[in-house]
């Protein structure tokens, strides 16, 4: 008894307590072993925890987006007839921008040539494509986009193809802006179909002149004819954004040719409080 209590000192303990001295180590170990097994216990029941909720939270994502998402692409239907094919026969390619090719097309039912700029709907996307976050722009694989770069960048988006198409219809009729016929779309494609000018363009009429340049009598003629595109959008409530020789055709070769203005995917509508600056860049 005398080796025990020499070997298991506690505190505090006298020859009454001698018993409990002896049993007094074992009970650490027990609460120990209790302890390590409910702390395993907590961790898978909280690992479990944790994947559910993972799990909740992507559904729970995956049903918001399902229920807010706009089809975009393919699956898209702008609205517009769909008997294109029957109506034209597509002819030579005229030229191509950034998103789209313009091509002659024959009317089948009267034989009049007219322009179609027929867009991909493969590279059409929604707005929604992109977020603004604390001033910047991201897309949605998180690449940082600055405000000259993301129209650089980005596929054209389906409002602004809407947008195009609205403002053509809103300004056709006026003697300098190429007349809208009609919007077409098929699986694949969206037409465009408006006015054939063969002229060609006003950059290329400035490069033809003598040492480059117009007369100052020349040039006022061109330009009167620019500015009242630039008046007739600004009464439809509009900003072109990108008035320049490329973007505007002459309707046929002679010297006194109207002179019209082609691209409109620039332009937008007036909305008060919002800046329609265009940089340099683009």
């Amino acid at each position: 008894m005398g080796a025990c209590f020499s070997t298991i000192k506690v505190s505090g303990s006298n020859s009454n307590n001698t018993n409990h001295n002896r049993k007094e180590p074992t009970k650490p170990q027990t609460r120990t072993a209790t302890t390590k097994k409910q702390e395993v216990l907590h961790s898978h029941h909280q690992i479990n925890k944790n994947v559910n909720n993972e799990a909740e939270k992507k559904l729970r994502v995956k049903e918001k987006q399902s229920s807010k998402a706009i089809p975009c692409g393919k699956r898209t239907d702008f609205g517009y007839d769909k008997d294109f094919d029957i109506r034209y026969t597509i002819g030579k390619l005229l030229g191509h921008g950034q998103f789209g090719y313009t091509y002659v097309a024959t009317d089948k039912a009267n034989g009049d040539r007219v322009a179609v700029k027929r867009i991909e709907k493969n590279k059409v996307l929604l707005l929604a494509s992109f977020i603004i976050f604390d001033g910047q722009i991201y897309w949605f694989d998180g690449l940082k986009l600055d405000r000259v770069s993301i129209a650089m960048v980005l596929p054209i988006a389906v409002e602004d193809v809407k947008r195009e198409v609205k403002i053509l219809q809103e300004l056709t009729g006026h003697e300098n802006v190429v007349q809208f016929h009609n919007a077409f779309e098929d699986d694949s494609y969206v037409y465009i179909v408006m006015e054939l000018c063969e002229g060609g363009e006003l950059l290329d009429r400035i490069l033809a002149k003598k040492d480059s340049r117009y007369t100052e009598k020349d040039a006022a003629v061109v330009v009167r004819q620019m500015l009242k595109v630039a008046a007739e959008c600004h009464l439809h409530g509009l900003v072109h954004r990108d008035m320049k020789p490329e973007n505007f055709l002459f309707k046929s070769t002679k010297e006194d040719s109207p002179l019209k203005a082609t691209d409109f995917g620039l332009s937008d509508f007036i909305k008060p409080g919002e800046s329609y600056f265009h940089h340099a860049e683009i």
